[in-house]
């Protein structure tokens, strides 16, 4: 994947498609954040997310990987100097961190882009960072079960896959559910929420 092409532009892109939605979306388990000193963001992109965390916990120390230097450079602008963050120019899952590294993990919009071959090694590497009760913030995108809510997702997914398959490289041609992946590494779902009608998935996942 390569997200450079995007990277100016990606903020306003998403300001004209969903305005806050997205935003909205990777907001819902922050809180559950508090206890954690050091997370793992994955795919840290424009750094919007980043941001909110930097501002309600200041003194957490955040590991922020990407792919794209042009979106590192979009995340580190967003938050200023922060001697807490670390920004690490990579692409997984060939990028290893120190194993048991992790309090969280945060996944915004980022594990949909792997096609099923892709995404079981990276949710391992992710998951091998983690800390015996760490905790595992997943946002993407989703389908519904049935009805005209199913329909409407995958019309959008379909768009939304056309678009990023030729611009940014992106091999997933459909969003592959990560839970058996992450049941696998021990993690317990214990909080889901739902957005604009099913689209938007939000999880929070623990390990016990």
């Amino acid at each position: 994947m390569n997200f450079e092409l995007l990277a100016p532009h990606y903020t306003w892109m998403e300001r004209v498609l969903a305005g806050s939605r997205l935003q909205r979306c990777r907001n819902t388990w922050l809180e559950q954040l508090a206890s954690c000193e050091r997370i793992l963001i994955a795919g840290v992109g424009h750094g919007h997310f980043l941001r909110a965390l930097t501002r309600r916990f200041p003194r957490c120390e955040i590991v922020c990987v990407d792919s794209s230097a042009g979106m590192l450079a979009q995340a580190r602008r967003r938050v200023g100097r922060q001697e807490h963050h670390q920004f690490v120019h990579a692409a997984l899952p060939h990028w290893r961190p120190l194993p048991g590294e992790f309090d969280a993990i945060v996944t915004h919009f980022f594990l949909d882009c792997f096609p099923p071959e892709e995404l079981a090694p990276v949710v391992d590497v992710l998951a091998q960072s983690a800390r015996p009760h760490a905790k595992w913030l997943v946002t993407d995108f989703a389908i519904p079960s049935r009805g005209w809510k199913r329909q409407r997702a995958r019309a959008i997914h379909a768009a939304m896959y056309a678009f990023f398959r030729p611009i940014a490289g992106v091999e997933a041609r459909a969003v592959t559910p990560p839970d058996p992946l992450l049941q696998g590494h021990r993690f317990q779902l214990v909080g889901r929420k739902h957005r604009e009608w099913g689209l938007l998935q939000a999880d929070l996942w623990v390990r016990p």
